[in-house]
């Protein structure tokens, strides 16, 4: 499933408009990596999106 385990995003829909203004139908996924994090002394896989991953980085969270 496409979602992020931290923030919890996940897929969006609208439309995609051309030029004519036709108006089809789409998707957007999030931008999900697999990383596997040490929490509280035990690895665990998680999937996260890399503006959570951005965030983690920046607490101090996961190692750079």
């Amino acid at each position: 499933m496409n979602k992020c385990e931290v923030t919890g995003k996940g897929k969006q829909f609208g439309n995609n408009v051309s030029f004519s203004q036709r108006h089809t139908k789409k998707t957007w996924k999030p931008n999900l990596q697999k990383k596997t994090l040490v929490i509280d002394g035990k690895k665990v896989k998680m999937k996260i999106s890399t503006s959570a991953l951005r965030t983690l980085k920046q607490k101090g969270i996961v190692a750079k």
